[in-house]
């Protein structure tokens, strides 16, 4: 009895140690500092907690299968559309214009298109009732993929217009994020109205262990995009479900989601079709390469440049990350940003500050109130810097989240998609955004910052020099949090 009680805390110790040790050299290894720096305090304030919670999320990559898959798919589409018209490019595009064409091509494999037509559409219902009018003019079929998809009151257009094409003979496949819908209200009923009008639909990322499919269950699939016949799409940030998300906490305080989508014709829409057809090829391992030929494109009516970014955990690096940076970085005159959830990484944040010191004009447009706690406190915590920098901070009112995600740069580029501005959408979450080049565009942009403006209140330094000491607890608390990647 003796001998077990004497070497029992000496057997303690020597785990412990052991794991601070093997965490020095595992943690580090392709991560960032930030992130490194994070789990690094967490097992060692809370070791064993901590070790549990680095198996369970620790490592932010998709499995490897699904990694070379993507290399796969990102070799074929560059063979594919190597040598391929995708009309006639705006003339007089600056060296950095092209410079970041190329890095975006590198990165995410999508050929820079031309005649591309593109209109934004703000309003929540309108944006339902344009795809369900689309989905209603189908010939041969409809490609939906979105994060978050019920059937509810708001979404029965799109319901009822995907079930008319079924019985028409149109093919509809359907993607939806396993974990951002299961357990949510109408997930069932959803999946029911699916399996019973007869489209073909599966799971994205599906956290079933039981069922060899398990993969970091915080790896999501969070794009949003409609394709009909390969010849219309849209993309933005809202998802397939009412403005309240039908959640009980949300109707109780009254919150309603904001969002941008925006409608394509062109040849871009060839490159829409085609996140959704490696997305569709990652789940399913079925390649539609001999049903589609998803590079035959049409002009559209329009003369934008646009080019399509796919991102996420499947790929080598950030690339919607690096395609921010980057533009923040040619931006000559002014820079607006808009993202709910605005959690930067130090590289994104030197280029805001960067910016400032330039001296453009940056803009930031966020929520005034928050819907998931740690990011709304994250977030806060980069308000001081922002405000010292000379970034005029934009608080939209409640009880609205605006969840819009764009980014536009002197009066010429713009992008719109679904990513946020934060380290989970930079290296969590599979996202889509859209490089575009165009003025006529830009203004259409520029009248919806305009729209929000006019709603919003500008946050003052003075004003967040007030804030209590709690509130800058918890913000700092969760600016550490936000590192675990």
């Amino acid at each position: 009895m003796g001998f077990i009680e004497t070497w029992w805390p000496v057997a303690v110790i020597a785990v412990d140690i052991s794991i601070r040790i093997a965490a020095i050299i595992i943690v580090p290894r392709n991560r960032r500092p930030a992130a490194a720096t994070a789990w690094l305090l967490a097992i060692y304030f809370i070791p064993f907690f901590g070790v549990l919670l680095f198996l369970l999320i620790g490592n932010p990559r998709l499995p490897r299968k699904r990694r070379r898959k993507q290399d796969a798919i990102n070799e074929s589409i560059r063979e594919t559309s190597e040598h391929l018209d995708f009309g006639t490019l705006r003339p007089h595009a600056p060296q950095w214009f092209n410079s970041l064409v190329t890095l975006n091509r590198n990165l995410g494999a999508m050929p820079l298109s031309g005649d591309n037509s593109a209109h934004l559409i703000s309003d929540y219902h309108k944006s339902l009732d344009a795809m369900a009018a689309a989905i209603r003019g189908a010939k041969r079929y409809v490609h939906l993929e979105f994060y978050i998809l019920q059937a509810d009151n708001s979404t029965e257009g799109i319901f009822a217009a995907m079930e008319d094409a079924v019985a028409r003979g149109v093919t509809v496949r359907v993607l939806l994020d396993h974990w951002a819908n299961r357990g949510k209200p109408k997930y069932r009923r959803t999946l029911r109205r699916l399996r019973a009008m007869g489209a073909k639909w599966h799971l994205m990322l599906p956290v079933q262990p039981l069922r060899g499919r398990y993969q970091r269950p915080d790896l999501r699939n969070h794009r949003k995009l409609l394709v009909i016949d390969g010849t219309l799409a849209f993309m933005g940030s809202q998802n397939i479900v009412d403005s309240t998300y039908n959640l009980r906490k949300n109707i109780r305080r009254g919150l309603h989601w904001v969002d941008l989508m925006v409608r394509l014709e062109g040849p871009v829409v060839a490159s829409v079709n085609a996140v959704f057809l490696s997305d569709w090829y990652s789940e399913t391992d079925e390649s539609l390469a001999d049903q589609i030929d998803v590079f035959s494109v049409e002009s559209g009516p329009g003369d934008l440049d646009c080019q399509v970014v796919p991102s996420g955990p499947g790929f080598r690096f950030e690339n919607n990350l690096q395609l921010f940076a980057s533009l923040l970085y040619y931006a000559q005159d002014k820079i607006i940003m808009i993202s709910p959830y605005f959690v930067p990484d130090e590289a994104l944040l030197l280029a805001v500050t960067t910016a400032c010191n330039r001296g453009l004009q940056v803009e930031l447009f966020v929520s005034e109130e928050g819907d998931q706690a740690i990011v709304y406190h994250a977030q806060r915590s980069y308000y001081e810097t922002l405000l010292k920098a000379g970034v005029r901070i934009w608080m939209y009112p409640k009880p609205y989240i605006l969840h819009t995600k764009s980014l536009t740069i002197d009066d010429e580029v713009a992008i719109i998609g679904s990513s946020n501005m934060d380290m989970r959408s930079f290296g969590l979450n599979l996202e889509v955004s859209m490089l575009v080049r165009g003025d006529e565009f830009v203004r259409e942009v520029r009248e919806v910052e305009d729209l929000y403006r006019e709603r919003s209140r500008e946050l003052t330094l003075d004003e967040w020099r007030q804030q209590p000491l709690r509130s800058t607890v918890l913000d700092n608390l969760a600016r550490l949090t936000s590192a675990l990647q």
